[in-house]
């Protein structure tokens, strides 16, 4: 992962200061891009602990086209917590944090109502909706269109199109919708990814237009990393690359000291992953199938997530 290590150099040496929504502030670049060939072992971040099980719990919970974080809750995966209870509060919500936690995992109701965060990631992949004119009739003299809401699955689409048509430029998952955005309680950061099938091998790029580079960009590269092996497993590819492509791709002001302390360690081996049951539907893999192997990485180094 000398990648990862030379990506937070790059800020290091030539951020510049900027403000954020957070009131934060971060040291920010514009446009950058690493490339992992996950032949040579699996790119998760070693200069310090990333959370496996979270990184598959959570992908789990996107590929399920879940938007509510009680499931998550369920599971002691907290990485949408703050979110989930920023937009508690701003819809008039009362409960301290930790009083809201417990709602979520003891209230169903309360979580149904307050644990959604709007249609974010899962709900694009699985469900982008739209209006599709059925047919024209004639009311009272005048012509009327009758729309129907319909939906997309964005994952089922692509992988059928990677098994009949693995040449084609459209092989796209989207979850930027600009007609929903002001209903998630955060736009989506890692906005698109396209999948490109060369020698029996699948690779992914993603375009990621906003990067927390210290707290975020190491579940990101395991995230994507770890669906490319998902959807490679099913469509009987190997894997290839997985090409990660930044926009504004960040540190903040609050985690400047402990990205310092981290370039300072040197990155271990590639651990290996190993798929243990032969899946055919991506939609049945469980977070158990999953294990990786010789993973040893440096000490947790902790940081505070800001949101705002």
């Amino acid at each position: 992962m000398k990648q990862y290590k030379d990506l937070i150099n790059h800020i290091l040496e030539n951020g510049k200061q900027r403000g954020d929504r957070t009131g934060t502030g971060t040291i920010s670049t514009f446009g950058y891009q690493t490339r992992f060939d996950l032949q040579e072992g699996f790119p998760i971040v070693s200069l310090k602990r990333t959370f496996f099980r979270g990184v598959v719990e959570e992908l789990k919970w996107f590929l399920d086209g879940n938007t509510n974080i009680k499931y998550l809750v369920n599971q002691n995966v907290g990485i949408w917590n703050a979110d989930a209870y920023r937009f508690y509060k701003e819809n008039g919500g009362t409960l301290s944090e930790e009083e809201f936690l417990e709602q979520i995992k003891e209230d169903n109701l309360f979580a149904e109502i307050h644990g959604d965060l709007g249609p974010v990631y899962g709900h694009q992949w699985r469900s982008w909706g739209y209006y599709e004119s059925e047919e024209d009739f004639e009311f009272d003299g005048a012509l009327v269109m009758d729309f129907n809401w319909k939906t997309i699955d964005q994952i089922s689409d692509v992988i059928e199109q990677i098994k009949n048509n693995p040449e084609s430029r459209r092989l796209i998952v989207s979850a930027w919708n600009v007609a929903d955005i002001p209903r998630m309680a955060l736009p989506p950061c890692h906005v698109m990814f396209q999948f490109y099938v060369e020698d029996g091998k699948l690779s992914c790029q993603l375009y990621q237009r906003s990067a927390d580079s210290f707290l975020g960009v190491p579940f990101n590269i395991a995230s994507y990393a770890l669906l490319t092996h998902m959807i490679a497993h099913v469509c009987d590819l190997e894997v290839g690359e997985f090409i990660h492509t930044f926009g504004d791709m960040h540190l903040y002001n609050n985690h400047i000291e402990q990205a310092k302390e981290m370039v300072q360690r040197e990155p271990k081996p590639l651990p290996k992953l190993v798929i243990k049951r032969d899946v055919k539907d991506i939609f049945d893999f469980q977070v158990e199938d999953f294990v990786l192997e010789g993973y040893d990485p440096h000490p947790k180094i902790e940081g505070k997530v800001s949101v705002g």
